[in-house]
């Protein structure tokens, strides 16, 4: 087998990222003494047979790509965007939803029997997402100056819009957008907002902001749905002011889509590529949007962070303070608790909630949320939790928790942070991720340290994409 080589490939098992995994059964060779070669397959699935091209060839493994599907698999469904082969958002649509969740699960199990070393583990099913398509609260779309073209259009003279484009960053690409008149995973008003903003700034030859010139004005476009009230905001996020030309789209995009309740413009000075204004102008309503995840409202700003799937986000909490077993006596420590949505969420079971945070806007965001929902046994405080939280937590003279969740980033806790919960020694752990390699990593430091797996919840928040979260609870052992 050689780089370049065509090869016939039955797949027989997939590996994480969309990569199907083909065996060659080889002759007997002191260097594979399994008699096996592998092969790993850039989006095949498990049924797939395949002609495929070596496109990378190792010691003990080899990648390569699908030239022709001899024959799919079952597995594989007709994907419903039609920008689907190019578009980065959705991995794989085109495999049916079963499989999917299928897969995620095994995803998790593997990636803690793998990295964590965990044996017999308590897995309950995944929860499917109700909704497959449309599920998305919040959508980032990025202007850029340089459009992609698709194979098609490459060579075509007609192709005049090449300098405009609004849509989603082609993968490992951050120079060069798709420009996309349609996408599944928002709700559908917001698709009537992307061709009219793009209609808009395009018929008015407004500059978009160059990330190598640092000149130009269009950035972002950010649009936030609400799921259990009537509010949508539109965040136009551009490189400077410009009130005239602001005003006049806020007025055309109201007479077009009446449904939108505020329209804000984020003014981002930095050179960094981020949908994440330094500052902001209200053009319609009151700059916020309002949401409920259970009995809870809570108030949305242009710079939140919210679960991106509001109906599923409900599960995942339920199921959060289902693990952590509350009877109304226990103080509860939530590490990294944002906007304060799950401490929020389980106050009502709790006799005392302490939520703790780094960024100050969400601790601003959490502590209006109290105030609109009237609960008072739920404290916030700003703290570094890649620092030590004891020394806030003995200078405050807060009790001890009797059990702490932690919901942290894609790269899980700090060493300093999982040696505070060891000392805090709380009965109950229980650890929500978005990544569970960084999670089994951190839960096997735990159990090391005198604590227990007890089981594990997978949660489907993003459908067509790789990503799930999963739901740990540990507890002290006797």
């Amino acid at each position: 087998m050689k780089k370049g080589e065509i090869v016939d490939l039955n797949i027989e098992k997939y590996a994480f990222e969309g990569k199907g995994i083909s065996k060659i059964l080889l002759e007997d060779n002191v260097e594979f003494p399994d008699k096996t070669f592998v092969v790993f397959v850039n989006h095949a699935y498990p049924g797939d047979k395949v002609k495929a091209r070596i496109v990378k060839k190792k010691k003990s493994f080899a990648e390569a790509v699908i030239e022709e599907i001899v024959s799919p698999s079952p597995l594989r469904t007709k994907p419903l965007c039609k920008y689907f082969s190019t578009c980065g958002g959705c991995k794989q649509q085109d495999m049916n939803y079963d499989g999917q969740v299928k897969f995620k699960q095994e995803q998790v199990v593997e990636t803690f029997e793998r990295l964590g070393g965990f044996k017999e583990l308590n897995v309950d099913t995944i929860i499917k997402s109700e909704n497959v398509f449309h599920y998305r609260n919040k959508m980032d779309f990025s202007f850029a100056d340089k459009r992609w073209l698709v194979e098609s259009e490459i060579n075509n003279p007609e192709i005049v819009d090449r300098n405009f484009a609004l849509g989603l960053h082609i993968p490992n690409m951050f120079d060069k957008v798709l420009d996309i008149n349609e996408c599944f995973i928002q709700p559908v008003i917001g698709t009537g907002i992307l061709n009219f903003t793009r209609d808009f700034f395009k018929s008015r030859n407004v500059p978009i902001y160059s990330t190598k010139t640092h000149t130009g004005f269009l950035r972002n476009l950010v649009i936030r749905f609400s799921f259990h009230t009537n509010d949508l905001m539109v965040n136009l996020v551009t490189s400077s002011e410009d009130e005239k030309l602001i005003g006049e789209y806020s007025s055309e995009l109201l007479k077009r889509v009446p449904a939108v309740t505020t329209i804000i413009n984020n003014i981002n000075l930095k050179k960094a590529s981020i949908a994440l204004g330094d500052y902001e102008k209200v053009f319609h309503g009151s700059g916020f949007i309002y949401d409920l995840i259970g009995d809870n409202k809570f108030r949305i700003s242009a710079n939140s962070f919210f679960q991106t799937n509001t109906l599923q986000a409900e599960n995942l909490y339920k199921k959060t303070l289902e693990f952590c077993g509350l009877t109304g006596s226990e103080t509860v420590y939530d590490l990294f608790c944002g906007a304060g949505t799950i401490s929020i969420f389980v106050s009502g079971k709790a006799n005392s909630v302490f939520g703790f945070e780094s960024v100050a806007s969400a601790i601003s965001d959490a502590e209006t949320n109290c105030e609109i929902n009237k609960i008072e046994n739920v404290h916030f405080f700003r703290a570094d939790l890649y620092n030590s939280i004891l020394p806030l937590v003995r200078e405050g003279g807060l009790p001890l928790p009797d059990v702490i969740i932690t919901d942290p980033p894609r790269s899980g806790m700090h060493q300093r942070t999982v040696d505070d919960i060891i000392e805090l020694n709380p009965k109950k752990i229980v650890y929500v991720s978005c990544n569970p390699a960084t999670q089994a990593r951190d839960v096997a430091l735990l159990t090391a340290s005198g604590y227990k797996l007890v089981k594990m919840q997978p949660v489907d928040m993003f459908p067509h994409t790789y990503h799930i979260e999963n739901i740990v609870l540990l507890e002290k052992s006797e």
